[in-house]
């Protein structure tokens, strides 16, 4: 008889789509801009709400907003977010959807300047994850000093949902810093 492999406390075995984001997704290094663009996007969308919200929706962000090509996402207009902002099938938050366009055009903004979305994120890293000693629920920060950092250099730059307890969270997502829990198959990774 083969056993579960052991995963983080807070993961809710119950739902397919977040065991699978656990398993393939969160924590792992991410370095294609498009995909880090997608996961800033939708850690500011689910600010308040749960992850499993986001989760469902995702599909549906993706059709919306270009499958989060960047240069296109710039050039979402005012109108187009009025038509969407009634959609079922995302986040409906005004000042969350009109982030999409505006957060675009600091990314692209930040490309120019340091080559790559990637390469400005990972350089606060020195280019490796972080690992931290994740035994409990006590152990995750909600912020730390990093994001913060990454938080007031974003909303210098103009871009809108990227606060520290957002930042932390896009950091954990795109495996900047590794908070799986010690117990977790994944925290190797």
């Amino acid at each position: 008889m083969s056993s579960l492999p052991k995963r983080c406390f807070w993961v809710n075995l119950k739902n397919p789509l977040y065991v699978d984001y656990h398993d393939r997704e969160w924590g792992r290094p991410i370095h294609e801009d498009q995909k880090l663009f997608e996961l800033l996007i939708l850690e500011g969308a689910q600010a308040g709400l749960s992850w499993e919200t986001v989760l469902k929706k995702r599909e549906h962000y993706q059709k919306l907003f270009f499958h989060f090509d960047i240069v296109k996402c710039s050039k979402i207009s005012a109108s187009y977010l009025e038509r969407i902002a009634s959609d079922p099938g995302i986040i409906r938050n005004r000042l969350k959807l009109a982030s999409v366009p505006l957060n675009a055009k600091g990314v692209l903004q930040i490309k120019k300047e340091f080559g790559s979305f990637s390469h400005y994120l990972w350089s606060y890293v020195d280019h490796k994850p972080l690992r931290n000693k994740v035994r409990g629920k006590k152990d995750i920060p909600s912020s730390s000093p990093l994001a913060e950092e990454i938080s007031k250099d974003l909303k210098k730059r103009g871009l809108k949902f990227v606060g520290p307890t957002i930042i932390y969270a896009f950091m954990q997502a795109i495996g900047m810093v590794n908070d799986h829990s010690a117990t977790c198959f994944c925290s190797k990774n």
